[in-house]
């Protein structure tokens, strides 16, 4: 089962999706605005795969 919510980008603020996989134990949160992209564990919140353009690590 998935369960699909609308919420703001934490990258640019624009409109996005975050996806429930109940079957996989997933979030996968998406922008189509800045192609912001993050997939968790729904179980242990360990960070899957990422993708934030513009966002830089600042030493």
């Amino acid at each position: 089962m998935e369960i699909v919510q609308a919420i703001r980008c934490p990258n640019c603020g624009s409109p996005a999706e975050r996806y429930y996989i109940n079957s996989s134990n997933l979030t996968r949160t998406q922008c189509h605005s800045c192609d912001y992209l993050m997939v968790t564990c729904s179980l242990t919140g360990k960070v899957i795969e990422a993708y934030a353009p513009g966002l830089y690590a600042h030493k």
